[in-house]
């Protein structure tokens, strides 16, 4: 595989690995290429907020991530500038859930994605709308 069709796999490992909030959440990579993301994690106790049900910070955050990755891939930095989430389900301990991230309109300035979470029974739990902008910063230099 040439280093120009593995891109979307080195800038993940490489955000990955510095990303220590992800790390922390244990955010899995399911799938990566330019322009898509798939994510997963596991709802733990800890995750819980007072009614017994995940915080949302948690189903924001995972999508957050695919968004960073999935507006990565490319190999030029993006930045998100304007998200938003509406949460449709309540998610409990153990539930495995996926945000899934997929590119709706990309310029050379501007960038849109739309990150679908649901859970372990393929169910909707949260709709995530996120634009980014490209900054035109490589991820890594050309050899």
């Amino acid at each position: 595989m040439s280093k120009e069709h593995n891109i979307p796999q080195r800038v993940v490992e490489k955000m990955y690995s510095e990303d220590f909030f992800s790390q922390w959440l244990g955010i899995k990579v399911v799938a990566i290429r330019q322009g898509y993301c798939l994510l997963q994690l596991t709802i733990v106790k800890q995750m819980l907020n007072g009614f017994g049900i995940a915080h949302g910070g948690i189903s924001y955050s995972l999508a957050d991530s695919a968004l960073a990755f999935a507006s990565n891939s490319y190999g030029i930095q993006s930045v998100s500038i304007e998200t938003s989430i509406s949460h449709t389900a309540p998610l409990t301990e153990g539930d495995v859930i996926n945000a899934e991230a997929t590119e709706v309109s990309r310029t050379n300035k501007i960038a849109i994605y739309n990150v679908h979470v649901t859970n372990q029974l393929n169910k909707t739990v949260a709709l995530f709308k996120g634009t980014v902008y490209i900054t035109h910063k490589e991820w890594f230099q050309k050899d």
